[in-house]
């Protein structure tokens, strides 16, 4: 089985004294693949990926990376994988280049082959001409295409990426990720986690994690038809009194407002969901328009965490 894929892990568990932030969480991770974590802060995103990196050590289960034992076997992993996290933490205080020679001595590349890295990485992310520059004058894009770079210097196997793109504009996300469907397309494998919908649509396989746990597990694509959910679209001339009116409904998971629009997230235990909320809202004075839709990520990721995420929020 490990044959197939990268990483794999049985009941993998972390606590912190009576915190137990990853429960028991099963994996198959194939290779060549960009499988994706989803999650809002404290659902164990950042500590399970520390444990595969051989980081911290689980306090129960078992997980095999790149045919390598966790616990048992980490610092043989860490030969083999990039490990990029959400912080810039590269030296602010060297130079672009020098940040990038100081990664290829921690991996002990050959001084000759190092250097003809270094120049195919400083074009390959278009830093060429700022490779003298001060690493902590960058732009938030640069920053994050020299992280990529030094995390890749050694050409790893198995990528781990802890929310990558959270510092950054829209354009740098896109141009990011299209490295990353380069890097798998050429055999690299990697594990992102992300809380943007976007960006986990764009995974080949997704994990779902809440409160520890992995709520749902599959291709984006996959979970979208097989969510546990009805979802209910309306149009209405006063959204607001319209979502408060369905909020507090029995069986309501979530109400998303989208300019006049309402997405209405409803427990599949409810029969006929669109009658539900037709009824909550007929005879209020309020003009509507309700059809039952198709669900995307977002409806899963409630669905998943059973609303809980969301109402949290509100």
């Amino acid at each position: 089985m490990t044959g197939d894929y990268a990483v794999t892990a049985s009941g993998l568990t972390r606590r912190f004294g009576a915190l137990t932030a990853v429960d028991h969480v099963d994996l198959a991770i194939s290779r060549a693949t960009i499988h994706g974590f989803l999650g809002p802060n404290g659902s164990g995103k950042s500590t399970t990926i520390r444990m595969l990196c051989g980081l911290l050590s689980p306090t129960e289960g078992e997980a095999t990376v790149l045919g390598h034992r966790i616990p048992g076997e980490s610092e043989a992993i860490k030969r083999k994988i990039g490990y990029m996290t959400q912080r810039f933490s590269l030296y602010e205080d060297l130079t672009v280049r020098e940040n990038l020679e100081f990664m290829a001595d921690i991996y002990s590349l050959p001084r000759k082959h190092a250097r003809q890295r270094i120049d195919e990485l400083l074009e390959k992310y278009e830093l060429s001409d700022r490779q003298r520059q001060w690493a902590g004058t960058l732009s938030g894009g640069q920053k994050q295409r020299l992280a990529l770079a030094a995390v890749t210097v050694h050409e790893p196997e198995l990528l781990f990426l802890d929310e990558p793109t959270s510092a950054v504009d829209p354009q740098s996300r896109r141009e990011f990720w299209e490295t990353l469907f380069e890097l798998c397309e050429k055999g690299t494998t990697i594990l992102v986690s992300t809380h943007y919908m976007d960006e986990a649509e764009r995974c080949h396989r997704l994990a779902i994690l809440d409160r520890g746990r992995v709520a749902a597990d599959g291709a984006p694509q996959g979970l979208e038809r097989r969510i546990d959910a009805s979802i209910v679209e309306m149009e209405t001339d006063d959204p607001r009194a319209a979502r408060l009116l369905l909020a507090d409904l029995p069986g309501v998971l979530s109400v998303t407002q989208l300019g006049v629009r309402l997405r209405v997230l409803l427990d599949r235990s409810i029969a006929d969901p669109l009658a539900e909320v037709q009824a909550r809202l007929f005879g209020r004075g309020l003009r509507f328009e309700a059809r039952l839709t198709h669900a995307n990520l977002e409806d899963v990721f409630v669905a998943a965490t059973r609303g809980r995420y969301l109402k949290a929020r509100a």
